[in-house]
């Protein structure tokens, strides 16, 4: 399968690569983590950019690896993925400790939710938010996305759901 590469102002959205463990391990050894499943060795750090190519595979779409124009490096993740145990597709988002505060998520995200509405012909997509990210819930206000209610996730608890404006609804 391709994996599209797509672009912002200043980013390249792309596949997932092993060559972004290093960067991966950085992500997973600090307090970045907390929100998507906690710290991680460099073991499951290379799984689980695995199972990002896997995703593709299986479900045609998946997360797309940001890479800074500028520099070069891996950024983060942002994309539409759609996990086990979620309640529907969502455009999810990871950034780089160096990354924060720059606008890369939404920046990203924004470029996404287009490629999923224009591009895969979804007509709906939230946002799956721990209730304790306040970062990621302004990232998803940013976005013009809704809190709609709350999710009992079996593995992760209570998740709030934020649904992001409609194809037609878009700002």
């Amino acid at each position: 399968m391709d994996i599209p590469t797509l672009e912002t102002d200043r980013l390249i959205l792309r596949a997932p690569s092993m060559d972004d463990l290093d960067r991966e391990i950085l992500f997973y050894t600090g307090d970045h983590a907390k929100f998507v499943g906690g710290a991680k060795g460099p073991f499951a750090c290379a799984q689980g950019i695995l199972a990002r190519i896997g995703h593709w595979h299986v479900k045609g779409f998946g997360a797309f690896h940001l890479e800074e124009k500028e520099t070069g490096l891996c950024m983060g993740r942002v994309g539409p993925i759609e996990p086990y145990g979620w309640p529907e597709r969502e455009i999810g988002w990871s950034l780089m400790p160096d990354a924060t505060g720059k606008g890369y998520a939404t920046e990203a995200a924004l470029r996404i939710r287009d490629y999923v509405y224009d591009d895969l012909g979804w007509t709906t997509v939230i946002s799956l938010i721990d209730p304790e990210n306040t970062a990621s819930a302004r990232v998803a206000t940013r976005l013009g996305a809704r809190f709609e209610k709350t999710f009992e996730h079996v593995e992760f608890g209570t998740m709030y759901i934020w649904r992001h404006p409609g194809p037609g609804e878009r700002p």
